[in-house]
């Protein structure tokens, strides 16, 4: 109440200049249209897969099984796509994704498979992980 007291005993106040939230004919919020950013992760199994101990197609299944969307199982719809060539597994996103989600389930799959003794999962791009082999020396 006081505060409006103040406001009123000093008049009018000038409107303020700026571009956020600014109106366009028909009373339409302009500037406030977001562009939809697709994500792309690519996690590699070149070298597991040529030694033939891991299999690729099981690994995209496993994946494809696992994986949550918005907290609920097998909720891709067409905001997210999983997709497997040869031995590189893609998943692209619409929605908010986290690459680490990847890498925690990629390291579920190797412990399941008994090959989490000899497979690591690291990092080698922003979107990318790869499968290597523990360096023994």
């Amino acid at each position: 109440a006081l505060e409006e007291r103040a406001l009123a005993a000093m008049g009018p106040q000038p409107k303020k200049k700026g571009t956020k939230g600014a109106q366009k004919k028909g009373g339409k919020v302009a500037g406030n249209k977001k562009k939809r950013q697709v994500l792309a992760f690519h996690i590699e199994c070149k070298h597991p897969c040529e030694d033939g101990i891991m299999n690729a197609s099981d690994f995209e299944t496993f994946l494809r099984d696992r994986i949550k969307v918005a907290g609920k199982l097998g909720n891709f719809g067409s905001a997210v796509t999983l997709e497997l060539a040869k031995s590189n597994v893609t998943l692209k996103s619409e929605v908010p994704f986290s690459k680490r989600y990847l890498k925690y389930l990629t390291k579920k799959y190797l412990k399941k498979n008994s090959l989490r003794d000899w497979l690591r999962v690291v990092a080698s791009n922003k979107d990318t992980y790869e499968l290597r082999y523990f360096q023994i020396n």
